[in-house]
């Protein structure tokens, strides 16, 4: 093996806790180092069982298997020894090693198998009772990460214990960031998002604009009404499309595709494959984009702004009871950091931050052009006529 690593990866590496609990902020590799030593551990010795658990596959897809396969793609070592099955989603080495990845849907779930080493990512979107009956079946160490957008299981059953090691580590800990990347994170201007996502800090944000919201595990089959929200993006800012439905008078929102480096045909892909027919609501500043969507076959509509869009638009989504399925993490994130503005004597202002609010806009743009209609469509006439 010929890898380039961090001080996550040794820090866990020569840990002698059972326990190992990564809170880390945002991109600070930490998911990245925990996958580069479930290879070590391995290739150090044979026939080992290692269980990657996510939240849900399209997760782990998206981010821990995403990483294993990289890394094997990067090492030409990793390449040869591990034979990878895509369908399951196991790579198996020569010397028998298995690392696999994997959900439970439930505690009950969870009892099946057991395991040398166990690693939970995004530890904060899995139940409490999922871990401990994962832990339980854990013959040797087990690693979680996660960011600490606020206090949960980990804190309260985990850190602090016998045999528990915490390491905290934040974007400086990145040896792969680029100098940009750094100075964005290090940028982020309101002091509590700065102490959880620059310094990986246990955070409770508040002035949260979004109370609105609990966790669903998938999107209703019959709905009044269905359109996507889109927010465009391309290298630091990720294009955002959302799922958004109207049933039983609630939204339901999910994530679809949130992505950087997209260009218009791959939206246009993206949208063939996940909701094909439905009508887009897109942001109104790139013209250019949403003409030429429209022209490879997309039904799309840009956003209706105006004078104080934004808050209106805040205004409406805060109106209606919202549910987001458990795999839109990102959307989920948004939610958990999306606050209103401080001025300098510390009260809170009525407008938001300009960060953490792409799939959020998305939903937006659909509460412009959509829900606000509906809603004025139901407001009663006044009996006494107009002045």
């Amino acid at each position: 093996m010929n890898i380039q690593t961090s001080c996550i990866y040794k820090a866990n590496l020569e840990s002698t806790c059972r326990v190992n609990v990564n809170q880390g902020g945002t991109s600070s590799g930490k998911t990245y180092s925990l996958i580069q030593l479930l290879f070590t551990l391995a290739v150090a010795d044979p026939m080992q069982v290692i269980t990657v658990v996510g939240q849900d596959v399209p997760n782990l897809k998206k981010g821990a298997y995403r990483d294993a396969k990289t890394i094997l793609a990067r090492d030409e070592f990793l390449w040869s020894f591990f034979n990878v099955n895509e369908t399951d989603r196991v790579m198996t080495g020569q010397n028998g090693s298995v690392i696999e990845f994997t959900s439970y849907k439930d505690a009950q779930d969870a009892k099946s198998g057991k395991r040398d080493y166990l690693f939970v990512n995004e530890a904060n979107g899995i139940s409490y009772e999922v871990y401990w009956q994962l832990a339980m079946r854990t013959r040797k160490k087990i690693f979680i990460d996660y960011n600490p957008n606020a206090r949960f299981w980990a804190h309260e059953n985990l850190i602090g214990r016998e045999g528990v090691k915490l390491i905290i580590s934040d974007h400086r800990h990145n040896p792969f960031l680029s100098k940009e990347e750094h100075d964005k994170i290090e940028g982020i201007e309101d002091e509590e998002l700065w102490k959880v996502y620059a310094r990986g800090k246990t955070g409770q944000i508040m002035g949260l604009i979004y109370r609105n919201w609990d966790i669903v595990d998938k999107m209703p089959d019959t709905y009044k009404q269905r359109w996507c929200g889109l927010d465009f993006g391309f290298t630091n800012d990720p294009t955002s499309l959302i799922d958004v439905r109207l049933s039983g008078g609630e939204l339901y929102l999910d994530e679809l595709v949130y992505s950087t480096g997209m260009l218009n045909n791959d939206i246009y892909e993206a949208y063939k494959s996940l909701c094909n027919g439905i009508l887009v609501i897109a942001d109104s500043a790139e013209p250019k984009s949403i003409a030429e969507l429209r022209n490879l076959g997309m039904r799309i509509e840009p956003a209706i702004k105006g004078r104080d869009s934004i808050k209106n638009g805040i205004d409406i989504l805060k109106r209606y009871k919202i549910h987001v399925t458990r795999r839109s993490i990102n959307l989920r994130k948004e939610l958990l950091s999306y606050k209103w503005k401080v001025d300098r004597d510390g009260s809170t202002t009525n407008k938001p931050i300009d960060s953490y609010n792409h799939g959020l806009d998305s939903c937006r743009y659909v509460a412009l052009n959509q829900l606000l209609i509906k809603r004025q469509a139901k407001r009663p006439k006044s009996k006494l006529g107009t002045i």
